[in-house]
């Protein structure tokens, strides 16, 4: 087997795969043949529903609570088990707090900081051991459109996506070498439970493609760069935006 196609044994871990963009990917990745590890906060009901449909699928996965935004929850989640260690993560949890920049206080800044860059930072830390002994991994990073282009109202987000794509670039230069490829996807409006509250009026005309996304738009591009098939592509961003970055 070449080296572009061979894959040792492990798992992969979705955070934040109850719902939208995650529980898509955590499908996609079943489909693959990963085992993969469904986390939730507190959508207990709709993470039971993903791995209820993963295994309908003929695939295989568990539950794993847990807040990525809280230390200790990260290396559990991350820690080696009975499916082996995590070979894929995509760090895909995420929260939003908008408003304008002179009315944010600290406790909203540091809310979206914690659980977009410093969550992405601490699971990253703790998976790549394992990846580069196992001379295979892929490290995935939810980023967003808003962390690069300017979008008012969502100074923090913003901030912390950009964070993620910077992030991204560095590590994935250190690890190269090791057979760990580390990207970033950036999502511009997809139709889920998170973007719910902006998707109203005529939101679609500001987009190229004149309509939004779906969640399995992006999880096919997870897929892609989590397959072996993706063993030259690391440091980079791919956006999945319809051109609205363009």
């Amino acid at each position: 087997m070449s080296e572009a196609t061979a894959r040792p044994e492990g798992c992969a871990l979705v955070t934040g795969s109850s719902r939208g963009i995650g529980a898509a990917t955590a499908l996609a990745l079943a489909g693959d043949g990963w085992h993969v590890r469904v986390n939730y906060r507190s959508d207990e009901a709709g993470a039971k529903e993903v791995v209820a449909r993963i295994e309908d699928a003929g695939g295989t996965a568990t539950l794993w609570q847990g807040d990525v935004a809280d230390a200790a929850d990260v290396a559990r989640l991350v820690e080696p088990g009975d499916d082996g260690p995590v070979l894929v993560l995509v760090n895909n949890a995420g929260v939003r707090v908008d408003g304008l920049s002179p009315q944010l206080d600290d406790e909203q800044w540091q809310t979206v900081i914690d659980t977009n860059l410093t969550s992405t930072f601490r699971a990253t830390r703790a998976a790549l051991p394992k990846m580069m002994r196992a001379r295979f991994g892929r490290v995935i990073n939810m980023a967003s459109v808003a962390g690069i282009r300017a979008n008012p109202g969502q100074a923090n987000y913003s901030a912390s996506k950009a964070g993620v794509i910077g992030f991204t670039k560095t590590v994935a230069a250190e690890v190269a070498r090791r057979g760990v490829t580390v990207n970033a996807v950036a999502p511009g409006l997809i139709e889920t439970a998170f973007t719910a509250d902006v998707l109203e009026g005529d939101m679609a005309k500001a987009i190229p493609a004149r309509r939004i996304g779906t969640p399995e738009e992006v999880a096919a591009c997870v897929r892609f760069l989590a397959s072996p098939e993706a063993s030259y592509v690391t440091g980079t961003t791919l956006t999945v935006d319809g051109g609205l970055s363009a």
